[in-house]
């Protein structure tokens, strides 16, 4: 029997060895890749890291500024909120104020004659603020009120009617000298002009008398339908609604009307009161307006007719606080007479003081 041959198993033992060294080297190629990408790995890890610290950093910096945006935000709006705080209460406090149920016109005719009768045993002893003897001094008086007070008017007047007690005196008076006297009333240039022109037009075209009509009260110089009204009413009788500043301001409170102009609510109130009322409705509202409730502050605690009046709440309503509001007779000071009527409960109002001579 022969023996295999020797070259085959030399061949299978090289091919074998081939394997093997293929696989080594192989082997050191993957080993070689790989540690060459945990180098890279290794080089890009702080790149990333430093790039992620940044953009940490950034994002902590703007999340700062914001938080410090908005606390300062917050604090102003605290502060604002603090400082319109009393504005707020106070409207707070006025919308308190229980709205009233749609009035009818039947209803608001009956409420406006009551609150006509509260405010006569209020004011029993209403009359016109204004010092006069006759027509021509209460014309002359009610063109002084203009822009000034009543008691101003009447601090004035004694020394202006010794000096030109009638028409004719008045419309021969030298301007400078009746500006002069009339100063203390304030607007006197322009006043002057008024009783110059007034006084001449009496003269000349009604005998130096004060006419007893609205009509030709009205084409006097500085008279109007509200200086008219008062003449006519208080020194011929003829009823009248006198529509001053105070008037206008309680008959829209009270919801007599909701016009400004003075001619469209002495209609508006001339269609709720009989005529007979009109002069001392005129005077009670205005003695009210006066004394209690005032434009700015009126005092709402202290008010007899507060449950007849819609606009309750508009001002104090604390009745302790309210009382301190009051003002001439009813606050325990002098009226706005020098020669008030009889019947008057208040202290007459001083004259003016005599200037200071100059030293």
């Amino acid at each position: 029997m022969n023996e295999p041959p020797e070259q085959p198993a030399a061949a299978t033992k090289a091919a074998a060895k081939k394997a093997v060294t293929k696989k080594a080297t192989a082997q050191k190629a993957v080993a070689k890749k790989t540690a060459t990408t945990k180098a890279a790995a290794k080089e890009t890890a702080p790149a990333k890291r430093t790039a992620a610290t940044k953009e940490t950093a950034v994002a902590k910096t703007t999340a700062a500024k914001k938080t410090t945006a908005a606390k300062k935000t917050a604090a102003a709006k605290k502060t604002a909120a603090e400082k319109t705080a009393p504005k707020a209460s106070a409207k707070k406090a006025a919308k308190k104020t229980p709205a009233r149920k749609p009035e009818s016109r039947v209803a608001m005719v009956r409420r406006a004659r009551r609150i006509n009768r509260e405010l006569a045993e209020l004011y029993p002893y209403a009359h016109p603020e204004l010092d006069f003897t006759n027509p021509f001094e209460l014309l002359v008086a009610t063109v002084l009120s203009a822009q000034t007070t009543d008691l101003r008017v009447n601090q004035t007047t004694p020394r202006l009617f010794a000096v030109c007690p009638t028409p004719e005196d008045m419309a021969a008076m030298d301007p400078e000298r009746l500006e002069e006297l009339i100063r203390p009333t304030g607007f006197f240039r322009a006043k002057t002009k008024s009783l110059l022109g007034l006084s001449a037009a009496l003269r000349d075209r009604f005998g130096g008398e004060v006419p007893g009509r609205l009509e030709d009260l009205v084409t006097l110089p500085g008279v109007g339908r509200k200086t008219a009204n008062v003449v006519l009413g208080n020194a011929f009788g003829v009823p009248g609604i006198t529509v001053d500043t105070h008037f206008g301001r309680l008959a829209r409170r009270f919801g007599w009307t909701t016009a400004e102009d003075a001619e469209k609510v002495e209609a508006d109130v001339a269609e709720i009161f009989p005529k007979s009322e009109w002069t001392m409705l005129s005077h009670r509202v205005v003695f009210h307006g006066r004394r209690v409730c005032h434009s700015r502050k009126p005092a709402c605690g202290a008010c007899p007719i507060a449950p007849l009046c819609p606009a309750y709440g508009e001002g104090e309503t604390d009745p302790e606080k309210a009382k301190k509001l009051l003002k001439y007779e009813l606050g325990g000071q002098p009226g706005q007479r020098l020669k008030p009527p009889a019947g008057y409960p208040g202290k007459p109002a001083p004259p003016m003081a005599p200037p200071v001579a100059a030293s």
